[in-house]
């Protein structure tokens, strides 16, 4: 049987086909336009997404037995506000993760409702790109559109929505609401109320693994597929992409060096941090995960290749780096500000202890290692509720560089294992809807059979100690700096 992964990404959705072997049969991408009315805001029309999933999986299923896709399930981009009025009619267009217009909000959640509350309630503290401040800004901008609201929803399940009639969503978007109670995995009825919803607005609630219901008769009828597939709730894109890297089980741990950086650490127990600086959001393989984001990661070595010293030779660049954990000279990432650990969006990047002897090489192994310092800031949050992280996953384009992931392995003082396919969410929504359909056991077993580690990366003793030393260091410059960054 056939079983179908929809990514819908912020600008585009990727759709992948496969086999119940685990095997990717093929890959579609769809594009759509973003909107940005104003400055800082970012919107899309649910429509659209519709559309082009739709156009998406004929293409991706062409020259196939259509009667033998089984299950289709999603990954998604999290935290967009998605309203429907009574006569599930989209309201207004969708308000993204990547909207800041929730300033006022956020400040009133975080600071008058109060942060221990929130965590009480929710396990998490508000952030600009979270649902809950964008209901808020509907209902003080908005006050017509708040009033006709019947259905609140994310982007990924308004296309469960189209494919079955079902309103419903998963436990780990959920988890990034601010409306979730993600210890109890139920709706925080303290937070409907503190932001004027009611629950029956709210979709009703499934593991990621499990059948919301059977693709409408219409919808199979146009896409050529049986009306007996299954249609499967799915996951947020972290916890989707989690899934495709096989980071599921206790203590199981992926690190993505994309864009942004991110630390993605599962495990069966409920944890927060005291600061709430990691994410703390239900998992979907049913148990919980850990997530810290740095806004800054594999950005850091193009900004600092493309930009400053002006190449395209990024393995070139490396080539003369071969003295580590002796570098005198630090680099603080935090170009466009930092979410985890430190949540400052006044924090800069800087280079640190440079000397009339530093090198173009000394300063871009010190970028690499800042990065990995700063993700090392995130490990200590997680280790200190108790999670044991022996080795971690690697995924995005800055794990193409074998001197990175050296650096990586040290610094953290875990083994590195490199995968064989890197599909993320897409390849983690189709194991999910093959999962629903009892090709697996769970979906650790999925991961199990299908997730194929081609590589490991191992800690160097000697090594590790360099750059526990150095880390040591690197901890002392951001406190240091930050009543200057203030300022």
């Amino acid at each position: 049987m056939y079983y179908i992964g929809v990514d819908l990404g912020t600008s585009a959705v990727k759709l992948l086909l496969m086999e119940g072997d685990g095997s990717i049969k093929n890959i579609v991408s769809k594009e759509y336009p973003l909107s940005f009315p104003k400055p800082g805001w970012s919107e899309q029309n649910p429509e659209d997404w519709n559309t082009q999933v739709m156009a998406g999986i004929k293409e991706l299923i062409s020259g196939i037995d259509g009667s033998k896709v089984a299950g289709i399930s999603f990954g998604g981009q999290m935290h967009g506000l998605v309203i429907l009025d009574k006569d599930d009619n989209v309201i207004r267009p969708a308000i993204l993760w990547n909207d800041g217009r929730t300033t006022k909000e956020c400040e009133y959640l975080n600071n008058v409702i109060g942060k221990d509350k929130l965590s009480e309630y929710t396990a998490n503290i508000a952030f600009a790109g979270f649902t809950a401040p964008k209901i808020l800004w509907v209902k003080a901008n908005e006050p017509d559109n708040f009033a006709r609201i019947a259905k609140i929803m994310l982007p990924k399940d308004y296309i469960a929505y189209k494919l079955s009639g079902v309103h419903c969503t998963d436990v780990s978007d959920a988890s990034g609401m601010l409306l979730f109670d993600v210890k109890n995995r139920t709706w925080s009825k303290e937070m409907c109320e503190i932001c004027s919803v009611k629950e029956e607005q709210l979709a009703k609630i499934y593991e990621s693994y499990e059948t919301v219901g059977n693709i409408l008769p219409g919808i199979a009828e146009e896409l050529g597929i049986s009306k007996d597939c299954k249609i499967v709730a799915g996951a947020g894109d972290n916890a989707a992409a989690a899934v495709g890297t096989g980071t599921v089980g206790d203590g199981a741990c992926n690190i993505s060096l994309g864009t942004s950086g991110t630390i993605f650490i599962s495990s069966k127990k409920f944890g927060v941090d005291s600061n709430n600086a990691l994410h703390s959001f239900a998992h979907a393989d049913g148990t919980y995960h850990l997530m810290g984001c740095m806004l800054s990661a594999a950005s850091c070595n193009k900004w600092w290749m493309d930009d400053i010293i002006g190449t395209q030779d990024y393995a070139g660049e490396q080539k003369g780096i071969t003295k580590l954990g002796e570098n005198h000279v630090f680099f603080l990432p935090y170009l466009m500000g930092e979410r985890s650990p430190i949540n400052d969006p006044l924090a800069r990047a800087t280079f640190t202890g440079l000397t009339m002897d530093s090198t173009r090489a000394d300063m871009t192994q010190a970028v690499l290692e800042g990065v990995a310092f700063a993700l090392r800031d995130s490990f200590e949050v997680a280790r200190s509720l108790g999670v044991d992280i022996k080795r971690s996953k690697i995924c995005g384009g800055g794990a193409k560089s074998p001197l990175w992931k050296k650096i990586v392995a040290n610094v953290l003082n875990i083994k590195i294992d490199v995968i064989e396919s890197e599909e993320g969410p897409a390849l983690g929504g189709a194991m999910l809807a093959a999962v629903a359909n009892g090709e697996y056991a769970s979906v650790q077993a999925a991961a199990d059979a299908i997730v194929k580690i081609v590589d490991t990366v191992e800690p160097d003793a000697e090594l590790v100690a360099k750059y526990e030393a150095r880390y040591q260091e690197f901890k002392r410059i951001y406190p240091a700096l930050k009543p200057v960054f203030n300022a």
